[in-house]
């Protein structure tokens, strides 16, 4: 019972010692909260839950900017992805604040009453946000959304109605309960308590896994045998700031997969080398950092920033990726820092058995049971470090304190952005790249032998590489060998033994020795194994390093309060999986960055990445967060209102085009216009000149007999220049 007790909630653990401190929030930080909360009830699913809270903010910040004389509402009042939320205003009389937090608490709350109605969750989920209107003393059953009554509470309610219609139409298919519309795996099940994976027919494409009983990380039962990818078609659902130059669009099986930032194809497999090759030695790494998982195998680190962190570059080729990661011993070449900046001291060292370490890295970044996914592990944090007593709220770190609330609905709204950004970025690559899971590479590799001597048994150009003391063949003097010398040849590996050396989690450890590579098994619960979505690229590291950056950009500072943050995982507590910690341990990170190198790391020893995962996430996050931070800024300084007027003057739909279709150019420009249509070998496939004041405010484009592709929309007038990306079906 301990470790059910013990399962972690971060919104406790991390933020909150008393009701007195959660009575000194701003509603928006409460709404917040309950949506992480209802989130933990629901089924873990990213990339909904990383919309959920981007959508959740965006009506936290329009609710507070349309009182606001300066900053631009991001939504209300604005032609978003061909959706137009109408607005004509509303009067600005009596107390303002009271205002904000009334049209923001009732437009939460009509959007996660919502979304959240259908949760497994639903009965805890919707008292609570029943429970928030209450205690705040807003009337629940007040729905009207009639805003030129003046009363933010119909603001809200319409602002959240239209909120629901939008998420009806983004392109996420929440009307059908956001099934995959064309994707199709493309191998059979791997049915992981059998030996081997005797099944997979492309080694370069993700298999779905077949399990008697699924739990998910929400730690919600699903009632299915195998389970579906999660979201492959996300790269389609309307984005925050991802713009058109980043986005490529590739066709297989008659449909478009956008894919934005693309860092290209991961390493397939290659059958002329051994741990030469790419493919091999990224994913025959997960095996031999499996072996770590052991608190006797008398290895000690220091943890603290004195030694950990503080990476200097991060590799972009193979080889530099090969120097990066370290085969044997695990980690990366971040060396830690001399001093504290915030107090001038060193830091203290802290002494653990690495396979206490890395056995709690791979839980609490996996989010463990009751999981916020890591899109909310990032608010969690966010929430964290607004807390800290050390911490001023001042945007970039600069001019004067903010208030509670201005605060909050700036930062949910910037982490919102780039956390929906980032789970449409790497969904997209997961859904077109189609990469399989360590799970499936290292029990195919192992069925076929070694591939490091052909002059060994059961050598086989498509087997796993030999590797002294952590990958090897079975002999006759092998425990391993098995009656009549079955196993005689086959590969074994030294790792984590496995679900089946537990039986009581609470009390028995795994630990770690030689098994047949054939059983090799993720550190995961037998009910879970690994996410049901394919591996390029890793989640967790697009949004760990898409929210670090964020979180830099906010405060002006690349280091958490004091200079350090802090996760206390208690000895024969935290562990879910198995017993443990075998002493306490405390996760410390100096920096944002270095919370989420160990985050990205923390999947590499829990087996669900290799490296060629993990890398392209981490710079396609730090992509992404540049342009939502810089997009986000412009709402707060109100620049975004010029260029908004002219977005709704010029719009053009459908798009994408429909094959046989064409398209409609709206224009409500009063100037001459220039409009051209260009492929992208940069030839004029279309052309006409609008003169100024015309009459007519509807132009069609002639699309009907183009080739399917993109194509770039130009428009030049005398004071306006315009463009837009067209995709044709």
């Amino acid at each position: 019972m301990k470790k059910i007790a013990f399962r972690f909630s971060l919104l406790i653990l991390l933020l909150l010692s008393s009701l007195g401190v959660k009575a000194q929030h701003s509603v928006a930080r409460q709404w917040n909260e309950v949506l992480l909360e209802g989130i933990r009830h629901d089924l873990a699913r990213p990339t909904i839950h990383a919309r959920n809270l981007f959508h959740s903010s965006v009506l936290m910040y329009d609710a507070w900017a349309v009182y606001d004389p300066v900053a631009e509402p991001y939504f209300l009042g604005k032609r978003l992805h061909d959706f137009a939320c109408l607005f004509t205003g509303i009067s600005v009389e009596g107390d303002r604040q009271a205002a904000q937090e009334e049209a923001i608490s009732y437009a939460a709350y009509r959007l996660l009453k919502h979304r959240f109605s259908n949760s497994p969750g639903a009965e805890e989920s919707l008292f609570l946000y029943d429970s928030l209107m209450d205690h705040l003393g807003y009337d629940r059953s007040f729905i009207s959304t009639n805003y030129s009554t003046g009363n933010p509470a119909t603001l809200g309610n319409y602002l959240a109605e239209q909120m629901i219609l939008y998420g009806l139409q983004d392109g996420s298919n929440e009307a059908h309960g956001y099934r995959n519309r064309h994707y199709r795996p493309a191998n059979a099940p791997l049915i992981p308590v059998l030996p081997g994976n005797p099944v997979l027919l492309d080694v370069n494409r993700w298999q779905p896994l077949a399990l008697e009983t699924f739990v998910d990380q929400g730690g919600n039962l699903i009632a299915a045998d195998t389970i579906d990818f999660l979201s492959p078609e996300w790269g389609e659902v309307a984005a925050f700031a991802l713009k058109e130059e980043d986005l490529s669009i590739y066709r297989r099986n008659n449909y478009n997969y956008w894919v934005y930032h693309d860092p290209g194809a991961p390493p397939h497999l290659d059958t002329s080398k051994g741990l030469e090759d790419y493919y091999k030695w990224s994913f025959s790494l997960v095996s031999t950092w499996s072996s770590h998982m052991d608190t006797t195998d008398g290895v000690i680190w220091d943890i603290s920033p004195a030694s950990i962190g503080n990476v200097q570059s991060y590799p972009r080729t193979e080889a530099e990726m090969r120097q990066f990661y370290d085969l044997r011993e695990g980690g990366d070449p971040g060396k830690g820092y001399t001093v504290n900046p915030a107090t001038g001291l060193p830091y203290q060292p802290q002494y653990v058995r690495r396979g206490d370490y890395a056995r709690v890295l791979a839980e609490f970044w996996a989010d463990g049971p009751d999981s916020e996914t890591p899109p909310g592990h990032w608010f969690t944090l966010l929430n964290y470090v607004n807390d800290h007593p050390l911490f001023e709220k001042r945007l970039h770190g600069e001019g004067p304190v903010l208030n509670e609330l201005e605060w909050d609905v700036k930062a949910y709204f910037a982490m919102g952005g780039a956390m929906h950004d980032a789970a449409i970025g790497a969904w997209a690559c997961k859904g077109w790249y189609d990469y399989l899971r360590p799970i499936s590479a290292l029990r195919y590799m192992a069925d076929r032998g070694q591939s490091s001597d052909p002059n060994k048994p059961r050598f086989n150009p498509r087997g796993l590489p030999l590797i002294p003391g952590l990958i090897e063949q079975v002999d006759s003097n092998d425990v391993l060998v098995g009656p009549s010398n079955v196993h005689w040849g086959k590969i074994k590996v030294k790792a984590w033994m496995g679900p089946d050396s537990i039986t009581d989690p609470a009390d028995d450890m795994a630990g770690v020795g030689w098994i047949l590579a054939e059983n090799w098994w993720p550190y995961q619960r037998p009910t879970f194994v690994t996410p049901p979505f394919a591996g390029y690229l890793s989640g967790h590291s697009t949004f760990s390093r898409a929210a670090a950056e964020i979180m830099t950009l906010l405060t002006g500072d690349p280091y958490f309060p004091g200079g350090m943050g802090e996760f206390y995982a208690p000895k024969n507590q935290f562990l879910v999986f198995e017993e443990g910690p075998s002493e306490d341990i405390v996760l410390q990170w100096a920096k944002y960055t270095d919370a989420s190198d160990q985050c990205s790391l923390s999947r590499i020893w829990g087996g669900i990445h290799p490296p060629v995962d993990d890398m392209p996430g981490r710079i396609m996050g730090e992509e992404i967060a540049k342009d939502a931070y810089s997009f986000a800024l412009s709402y707060f300084s109100g620049e975004q209102g010029q260029a908004g007027a002219d977005r709704n003057l010029l719009q053009v739909y459908p798009n994408p085009v429909p094959n046989q279709q064409d398209c409609l150019l709206q224009n409500n420009f009063s100037e001459a216009l220039s409009i051209q249509l260009l492929n992208l070998n940069g030839e004029v496939v279309y052309q006409e000149m609008v003169p100024a004041n015309t009459n007519a405010k509807q132009f069609l484009i002639p699309m009907q007999n183009l080739s399917r592709g993109l194509y770039l929309l130009r428009l030049d007038g005398a004071t306006k220049q315009w463009t837009q990306l067209i995709v044709k079906q």
